[in-house]
């Protein structure tokens, strides 16, 4: 009895002395990578649906959110809903860089306040960064859930005659950098595709990023004490700051999937380059409202998913042993200094 306790001690002590000895950045990356993982996969249908949508195929559309559904259940079976490429490097990224972008600032700029402000600022930049880095990826999901694979209607008036043009990840990638280079896989982010363009995917990840930190900080704040780790509050202070900073950045993401998947398409009208100028294109050819195609479904996927996302983030830092944010600050500039004595020491 006395050796299975001191055997369960010991694991227990291992798995503390593991997650001690971790860096913080690779404490933040784990849960970010946990929670994003966990919120997509609850969204993942939503989403491939909601990508059929931006992208003007008629085929979905005119059959509705569940003749969707049962459309791709019947022709690609459960695993076509789970296309789905870039989540937990992207998530893993955002929420990471959101905390080291976050003590970045409070240690460069010590006199501006840890309000709300903060968040938004340390959220943008962090989804701007995540952005670059997996875009690719995002790239990648968008073209797998745009193809019907085994679709019984091919010969619809604007998609190309052969649905599938990509038998996976590894292939889209290959096809894509092959047809267009490096641009071709950040197509749609602007800079990397077109001198003249502008960045949807940027000017939309900015500020829906950073809303998204500010409206969860901000709610959290005025929660009292003793509630502040209730999951249920969690989960509505999560929903309600993932639906305010996705509606104001939409038309940008239906812009994004739509250059993204302009080479397969025939749907579009002229050549989507600048913001503004896609903008102006596909209301002139496809109508205002496409510009919100899809905001139905993405309310359904954006309120679970950023909930779940936050709630199981939170979770993971406690699990972790993650320091509070006011903890780590104070720990990050401890080191600092203390480095800086040893190096004064050496030197003299």
């Amino acid at each position: 009895m006395d050796k299975k306790r001191d055997d369960g001690g010991e694991r227990d002590m291992g798995w503390d002395g593991i997650i001690e000895g971790m860096p913080l950045f690779a404490k933040e990356l784990i849960a970010g990578g946990v929670a994003g993982g966990f919120a997509k996969t609850v969204v993942a249908p939503l989403e491939r649906v909601k990508i059929l949508f931006q992208t003007r195929r008629e085929e979905f559309k005119s059959v509705g959110l569940l003749g969707s559904f049962k459309k791709i259940m019947r022709t690609e079976g459960v695993l076509g809903f789970y296309s789905v490429a870039r989540i937990v490097p992207y998530a893993a990224l955002h929420y990471m860089a959101y905390e080291q972008y976050r003590r970045w600032i409070i240690q460069t700029f010590p006199d501006n306040g840890r309000g709300p402000v903060l968040d938004l600022v340390a959220g943008s930049f962090a989804g701007g960064t995540a952005v670059l880095f997996t875009y690719p990826l995002d790239l990648v999901r968008t073209k797998l859930a745009y193809q019907v694979v085994g679709s019984s209607k091919l010969n619809i008036k604007g998609l190309l005659h052969i649905e599938e043009v990509y038998k996976g990840i590894l292939d889209c990638f290959s096809k894509t950098y092959k047809e267009a280079g490096v641009r071709g896989l950040y197509r749609g982010v602007g800079p990397f595709y077109h001198v003249n363009a502008t960045a949807p995917s940027l000017y939309g990840i900015f500020p829906y990023a950073g809303l998204k930190f500010y409206f969860y900080e901000e709610m959290k704040a005025h929660v009292p004490d003793e509630h502040k780790k209730d999951i249920s509050v969690k989960l509505v202070c999560g929903s309600i700051a993932g639906l305010l900073g996705q509606t104001s950045t939409y038309p940008l993401d239906v812009v994004r999937r739509q250059m993204q998947v302009q080479r397969l398409s025939a749907s579009n009208s002229g050549d989507l380059k600048g913001i503004i100028e896609s903008l102006v294109l596909i209301v002139q050819s496809q109508g205002w409202k496409q510009l919100f195609s899809g905001l139905g479904i993405n309310y359904l996927k954006v309120v679970p998913s950023v909930a779940i996302g936050f709630t199981v983030y939170d979770v993971m830092k406690s699990i972790l042993k993650v320091p509070s944010r006011d903890e780590a600050v104070v720990e990050l500039v401890t080191k600092n200094r203390t480095s800086l004595g040893h190096i004064n020491q050496t030197q003299n």
